[in-house]
């Protein structure tokens, strides 16, 4: 079974700010639901056999959302409600939409965060792989709106990102730097089920990225494809989405 789980429970409080009214930006479009960053993703590939989507901020919205505009899905999709959205980071949503994964038998799990664009022939090239895969693209790494990752003298795997979208920091010399796609493709349920019994509370607390650092850090990096996007836009503003709008509507 191949799985494709997206986590948008963010307040997204940037776009909102930047719209001029709150919104869930996920399921955001001025004329039609095909101009949303979440009919997009998941429109991207039709064989995935489960679709789990996690939200938490305006919930109720995204649940009928779904249920009205993506009937043809529906009888693949899992809503999860993250109900700790404002009090834990992104790695909350991660966990609860694995908590759903986990219970199934599942071959591949592609799980990318839901306030991105990606270009369908790099998406395709996600699915198909055969192995696992991280993600990068192609733009600056900056500060305020950039998951970085890095390896290290030991060619290890490690991401950084700051939650204050202020400074980046790496206090070791490294071998290589990528501007993450923040979307990663894993294939080892079984490694997948050990990582999750082993992390404790406080560590779905933070960034998703603690689970997914310790995930690809068991693996040598012949293991895993690193796979660059060729058009890939974080939507953190209106301005972003505009740029979307016009590239692809």
């Amino acid at each position: 079974m191949r799985a494709l789980l997206i986590t948008a429970a963010g307040t997204s409080s940037r776009f909102s700010q930047s719209l001029g009214k709150v919104c869930l930006k996920c399921i955001y479009y001025p004329e039609n639901i095909k101009e949303s960053l979440l009919y997009h993703m998941l429109w991207q590939d039709r064989e995935f056999d489960k679709y789990i989507i996690v939200g938490g901020f305006m919930f109720a919205q995204l649940k009928e959302t779904v249920e009205r505009e993506f009937s043809d899905l529906r009888e693949k999709i899992i809503l999860v409600n993250n109900v700790k959205y404002a009090e834990y980071g992104s790695g909350y949503s991660l966990y609860k939409g694995l908590e759903e994964i986990l219970k199934m038998d599942f071959d591949e799990l592609v799980f990318a965060e839901g306030d991105l664009f990606v270009d369908k022939v790099s998406f395709r090239k996600v699915v198909e792989a055969p192995k696992d895969v991280i993600t990068s693209n192609t733009d600056p790494i900056l500060a305020e709106k950039a998951v970085a990752f890095y390896y290290d003298g030991k060619n290890c795997i490690h991401y950084i990102y700051d939650t204050c979208h202020s400074m980046l920091e790496i206090k070791e010399p490294f071998r290589a730097i990528y501007n993450s796609g923040q979307i990663w493709k894993f294939t080892q349920p079984d490694l997948m089920r050990r990582i999750c019994g082993d992390m404790q509370e406080r560590d779905w607390q933070g960034t998703n990225l603690v689970f997914i650092q310790k995930y690809f850090q068991e693996l040598g990096s012949h293991e895993y494809d690193i796979i660059q996007f060729k058009k890939w836009i974080n939507c953190n503003t209106i301005s972003d989405y505009e740029k979307i709008r016009k590239g692809i509507w």
